[in-house]
């Protein structure tokens, strides 16, 4: 059993109990990788530096099982604080300065935040991890940008294959 497993949770009860997350919470499958669902978008809408206007802040729930990643990906011009909520700790890797740098959120450090505009990526480290992530100003799929939809020769320094 992993340190991250809960005690008498076999791999067959996480399965059991992955399903059950994405049926109680309808989550659907993101095209980083995982499952999804908005729970949250404000109706205050803010003007960001570059004109355009957004909800002030969005929030999803986020599931990863330990088969998945959170494929490098980008929020153009807005801040990502991922909050941990149950299963095992989670992963949370962002570039910087051509370095991908590691925190690992778990019950007893439940908080990260990523900048606007860096790459990041993430892996649950056992059978599965959900987490909150709250964008502000609010996420729009316009800013949302996947590594892997850019050409090799344009991705930038540090990027660890396996989560792309």
């Amino acid at each position: 059993m992993s340190a991250d497993q809960p005690p008498g949770q076999s791999p067959h009860s996480a399965q059991v109990v992955i399903e059950e997350l994405i049926r109680e919470w309808q989550l659907q499958p993101h095209p980083e990788g995982g499952w999804y669902r908005e729970v949250h978008r404000s109706h205050t809408m803010v003007k960001r530096d570059d004109g355009s206007e957004r909800a002030a802040i969005t929030t999803i729930l986020y599931l990863l099982d330990g088969t998945q990643c959170s494929r490098w990906h980008r929020v153009r011009h807005a801040d990502e604080v991922w909050t941990h909520l149950q299963g095992a700790c989670l992963s949370l890797w962002s570039l910087q300065n051509g370095e991908a740098r590691q925190q690992v959120l778990s019950l007893q450090n439940p908080v990260a935040v990523i900048p606007a505009d860096v790459w990041q990526a993430a892996k649950a480290e056992g059978p599965y991890s959900l987490v909150s992530c709250n964008v502000g100003p609010g996420f729009a799929f316009d800013d949302f940008e996947l590594l892997r939809d850019l050409p090799k020769e344009q991705w930038p320094e540090g990027v660890l294959a396996e989560l792309s």
